[in-house]
């Protein structure tokens, strides 16, 4: 049986260097343009350079997201993109559109070529047609249940991987192809500038009582009728990788460093336990906890054991559950002192209790006794952004381990 990649998204450079640290064995990130994620931070060429040296050099591989559905104006210049990138050594585009699939074809006929959830292919023969026509890859829409995919797993060439979505935010509109945003805002979510009307409060106002709103829930603060649950699978990777994907995708580019680390982080752990004794696997609970102490939605499994129902929205908030802050980085560690400089990311005082991950080993808790500034001076916070500082810890902890801190809890 073949071990599945776990995918990462790179919003920037450091997720990118952190997804990878925590166990990617591949990410997708976009430039500047031609992406569906217009708010990351996304990359330059010199930037997305720099990560595939990254990843190429711990042999990781980077995929390039293309998958805007564009209009005439889109496609100026995006030849001489394609062959930029391409020269930089990606391992592989993302696409939804049949022009930008020729267009690839025409400026880098050996680039490998992913169709994108965008395209919504739900059934084998869709998947073949496209596989025909060159593509390596297809990400199956999310409104696909695991025997579904089994079937297109099985009725397609050994030669066409299969990647699925396993964890992140679900999408209202038919495999994220949504037009509110667009009607609403002026802000085309299909060329990449979703401005995320679906997570809006919504009333019902009657056509002859206007300025009468009425709850479409019964619930004095309104309704979010269109903001859906979060997609997590971990407790089921053995259904999973028994149904023969390839790729296992977290969604998340515009989420922070600290969300893509925890969330790979324990992917990586049930999967690697799973090929170590597929017998006698079992979840662990650890890894449940730990991906809700990355901030989330209530969970789901979306359409993997059927179609979902009205318990898979939710209807009385937009906002996200956020029980930790990330409040710092390890850049170094002095064995001998038990000393490690950190940089701070949120505010860090004396007599914080603080947990200490790593992609290495469980994390542990501790509380700060002492902090010192960069030049060995005792303070008793760190409010700075970014600020260097120095702790003790109780145990040792290596380069890129996160902090973290309970909300309200000191």
């Amino acid at each position: 049986m073949k071990k599945p990649e776990l995918l990462a998204p790179a919003g920037n450079l450091e997720k990118l260097r952190f997804a990878i640290h925590y166990g990617a064995d591949a990410v997708y990130l976009a430039g500047k343009s031609y992406g569906l994620r217009a708010g990351a931070g996304n990359f330059s060429l010199e930037e997305m350079e720099e990560g595939v040296q990254f990843a190429h050099e711990r042999g990781k591989k980077v995929y390039v997201t293309l998958n805007i559905i564009p209009h005439n104006a889109d496609l100026k210049g995006l030849d001489q993109y394609i062959k930029n990138i391409n020269k930089i050594g990606i391992d592989a585009v993302i696409v939804a559109d049949p022009g930008v699939i020729a267009l690839v074809k025409e400026n880098a006929p050996n680039l490998s070529i992913a169709l994108s959830t965008q395209a919504n292919n739900t059934n084998w023969k869709s998947a073949k047609f496209w596989h025909d026509i060159g593509v390596d890859r297809i990400i199956v829409a999310r409104e696909l249940s695991l025997k579904e995919i089994k079937e297109i797993v099985e009725k397609t060439p050994n030669t066409l991987e299969i990647e699925a979505f396993i964890h992140g935010a679900m999408c209202i509109s038919y495999s994220g192809r949504c037009l509110l945003s667009n009607y609403m805002t002026n802000r085309d979510a299909n060329r990449g500038a979703c401005a995320h009307p679906c997570r809006w409060k919504y009333y019902l106002m009657e056509e002859k009582r206007p300025g009468e709103y009425y709850p479409i829930y019964e619930d004095e603060s309104g309704t979010h009728i269109f903001n859906s649950k979060d997609l997590c699978m971990i407790e089921h990777i053995p259904e999973l990788i028994e149904t023969g994907i390839d790729s296992f995708k977290i969604e998340g580019r515009m989420k922070s460093l600290y969300y893509v680390a925890t969330i790979v982080s324990a992917y990586r752990k049930a999967i690697d336990l799973y090929f170590k004794d597929p017998s006698s696997y079992k979840t662990d609970l650890k890894w449940i906890e730990e991906i809700k102490k990355a901030s989330h939605r209530d969970y789901t499994t979306g359409f993997y054991f059927g179609r979902p129902g009205a318990s898979e929205q939710i209807y009385d908030k937009s906002t996200y559950i956020k029980n930790y802050n990330f409040i710092g980085i390890v850049l170094d560690y002095d064995p001998k002192t038990q000393i490690a400089t950190i940089e701070q990311r949120n505010r860090i005082v004396i007599g914080d209790e603080i947990e200490i991950m790593s992609p290495h080993r469980e994390y542990f808790s501790q509380k700060i006794e002492k902090i010192w500034d960069e030049e060995g001076n005792s303070i008793d916070a760190a409010p700075h952004p970014q600020q260097i500082i120095k702790i003790k810890t109780e145990h040792p902890v290596s380069f890129r381990d996160i902090l973290r801190k309970q909300i309200n809890k000191s």
